[in-house]
């Protein structure tokens, strides 16, 4: 399973590890993922996403999964993400 969010796409990042004598390690650095169902109003079910931490707190701040669908870019979103876009965009 990919460590990607489905709906913003924010995958690993790398970095280093900087230690006290300044020796730079490679590391990398993985999104907060949590497996979260979000309820769409105008489908009126549940959908189970991959999503990051922030990406979660968004979708609040916008007003819920739909309105966050809505403002999102195709390219960003995954292709299950995608599905639940076009669907929604029918039922409007």
């Amino acid at each position: 399973m990919a460590r990607r969010c489905e709906l913003t796409g924010v995958g690993p990042m790398t970095g280093h590890n900087v230690s006290h004598a300044n020796n730079k390690t490679k590391r990398r650095f993985l999104p907060n993922l949590c497996n979260v169902t979000l309820h769409s109003d105008k489908l009126g079910r549940g959908f189970r996403f991959r999503i990051t931490a922030a990406a979660l707190r968004t979708i609040d701040h916008v007003g819920g999964l739909d309105a966050f669908l809505g403002k999102a870019k195709d390219d960003a979103l995954s292709p299950r993400a995608l599905k639940v876009k076009r669907d929604l965009s029918k039922a409007s």
